[in-house]
């Protein structure tokens, strides 16, 4: 399956997929949807994605105006297609691609005292991996001051109103996909 960055700079290119069922990439609907609520956040962001799969939304952003995008995923033939991804794409100086678990990565970089403007996770579904990955950014310090998490997650998964200071803001639906924003409370 061949994806397409849908606007920005480097609209309509193409962007690899990984084939069979590994990972499951955000429906164009919800990515449209989500960056037209992101519109005025991604100029010049700091972005974080996690899970990243194929690296769609992370290109995505940094198509839209994203300074600097981290791309995490823990899966070796998703680390070797964002890499070919990035690349293809010339965003090399715009990307850095962490191989290694994203709980792991999250406390890494609240040690390093990295933060960001915009932080997605699209986690594999039915592994409760959504709550686990909104605890730890609960708990940890890597969003800046009215940065927002946005968490993609089926519409079964258990989400909480509150992770630490993160209060949920916001929730749309798209048929068994959900879309849940947080912002930390002050």
């Amino acid at each position: 399956m061949s994806l397409r960055v849908i606007a920005g700079k480097l609209k309509g290119r193409k962007v690899k997929s990984l084939e069979g069922n590994e990972v499951r990439p955000t429906a164009d609907r919800v990515k449209e949807s989500l960056f037209n609520i992101l519109m005025n956040k991604i100029e010049g962001s700091i972005f974080l994605d996690l899970f990243a799969g194929t690296g769609n939304i992370g290109i995505e952003a940094l198509s839209r105006g994203a300074q600097f995008c981290y791309f995490v995923d823990k899966s070796l033939k998703s680390i070797k297609c964002i890499r070919e991804n990035v690349t293809e794409l010339n965003l090399v100086p715009f990307a850095k691609i962490l191989h290694r678990d994203v709980l792991k990565v999250i406390e890494m970089l609240d040690k390093n005292n990295t933060k960001f403007d915009i932080i997605f996770l699209d986690p594999p579904y039915y592994q409760n991996l959504v709550d686990k990955t909104l605890i730890k950014l609960g708990e940890a310090k890597v969003l800046k001051e009215d940065g927002i998490v946005i968490a993609e997650h089926h519409k079964n998964d258990k989400v909480r109103e509150m992770y630490g200071n993160l209060v949920k803001i916001r929730e749309n639906k798209y048929g068994e996909t959900i879309l849940s924003f947080y912002k930390e409370e002050i």
